[in-house]
């Protein structure tokens, strides 16, 4: 059935989307009944997760198999100190509970892979890609495209960011653009080459308003687009790509299933 009116407290917490144009309280009851699952909770799944959360998203997957480590703290502001050797996914539900109780945190403490990843993502509205390897980040494609899950995709390295949202079957989607992963290890890692910790924000709360865009139905997504920054210089572009009608994912004569990376 849903939530079909929101209680008095829930009209103060939610007070400044009640009165937003093109919003309002229809937009909030959409955000309560949607279901949002976040693909790792470190770098961008932290500043997703609270805006998400703080937002009204009714239901919040977040699914990571890596603990709290010290070094995860320059970037993952939904962890503290006195997490460190928690689960992620733990130590980002309790964030999250004390932010918003209205949300029903999903975790999921361990890593998506082949096997398991189309039951979980079939369970939700829309899909945010917040990992840092390229083999996940088409997994998430594949498996989206498969199950029609419209997903956010983003990636940070350094200084940079960039970022797409794909409808499956009506945009370009992750593999239109960048095909297959590149030869293990010819990209570097934020591990190896270092990364602004304030870049995750920046992407992550992007990520997140594209989500609430996509459940309430309002404004311009970026699809078939992909918005790429640099801090250095602050300039932020946007890159136009159509859908490849040969991809090898989402073409006519695309995948049937999961494909091994």
């Amino acid at each position: 059935m849903g939530i079909k009116e929101l209680s008095k407290i829930q009209s103060q917490r939610y007070a400044r989307h009640l009165v937003l144009k093109n919003f309002g309280l229809e937009g909030q009851l959409k955000l309560l009944n949607s279901k949002v699952l976040i693909v790792g909770a470190g770098g961008l799944g932290s500043p997703i997760a609270l805006y998400l959360a703080a937002a009204g998203v009714g239901t919040i997957g977040i699914a990571d198999g890596d603990e709290v480590d010290l070094s995860n703290l320059q970037r993952q502001i939904i962890h503290s100190t006195e997490e460190l050797g928690m689960p992620k996914v733990l130590s980002a539900k309790k964030r999250i509970k004390a932010l918003n109780p209205d949300v029903n945190v999903v975790t999921y403490d361990f890593f998506l892979d082949k096997g398991n990843i189309l039951d979980i993502v079939k369970e939700y509205d829309f899909v945010i890609d917040g990992t840092d390897n390229f083999e996940s980040k088409f997994l998430i494609n594949d498996a989206c495209v498969l199950a029609n899950k419209p997903f956010s995709h983003g990636g940070i390295l350094r200084f940079n960011g960039q970022t797409m949202t794909i409808i499956p079957h009506k945009s370009a989607c992750y593999a239109c653009v960048f095909d297959s992963p590149p030869p293990k290890d010819s990209v570097p890692s934020c591990k190896i080459t270092g990364v602004l910790g304030s870049i995750a924000g920046m992407l992550g709360t992007i990520q997140a308003t594209e989500a609430i865009k996509y459940l309430i139905g309002y404004g311009e997504l970026l699809t078939d687009k992909l918005l790429i920054f640099d801090a250095v210089s602050m300039d932020f572009d946007k890159v136009s790509f159509q859908r490849n009608p040969d991809c090898k994912v989402c073409g006519k004569n695309g995948i049937k299933e999961l494909r091994d990376y």
